[in-house]
């Protein structure tokens, strides 16, 4: 059974950082594309950020961009979200997801396969 279980979830106040962590089990995702998405309450689930599978290509939703950086440890079989600089707006339950297959990173839902459970992220003002 594929399991993707993210961890590093919490409360913090603006302009702290946090460390979201997506372990993978169940396959390999070594050549898979893994991201990140969030939901915020009343909103629709949006993409954050996505890797590669070698990890040498990125893509972040414009709002993250310089303040989240993505990776991948395939030998380890997991991906991480480091997020710096939080605002309140960041405040959602952050997902991790993963492809079947590679490149090219997609940024909807329907382009990835396997979904972790979620982790609330809380950034207070």
């Amino acid at each position: 059974q594929v399991q993707l279980v993210e961890s590093g979830g919490g409360l913090v106040p603006a302009g702290g950082s946090l460390r979201l962590s997506c372990a993978g089990s169940g396959r390999t995702f070594a050549s898979a594309v893994m991201g990140w998405f969030r939901q915020a309450p009343g909103k629709e689930r949006e993409f954050v950020a996505g890797i590669s599978g070698s990890g040498r290509t990125t893509d972040f939703q414009g709002s993250v961009k310089g303040r989240f950086t993505i990776s991948r440890d395939n030998e380890k079989n997991t991906v991480d979200l480091q997020m710096n600089g939080l605002k309140p707006e960041d405040t959602a339950v952050y997902y991790c997801a993963a492809k079947k297959t590679g490149l090219p990173i997609g940024r909807r839902q329907g382009d990835y396969h396997y979904w972790g459970q979620g982790t609330q992220v809380t950034v207070s003002s």
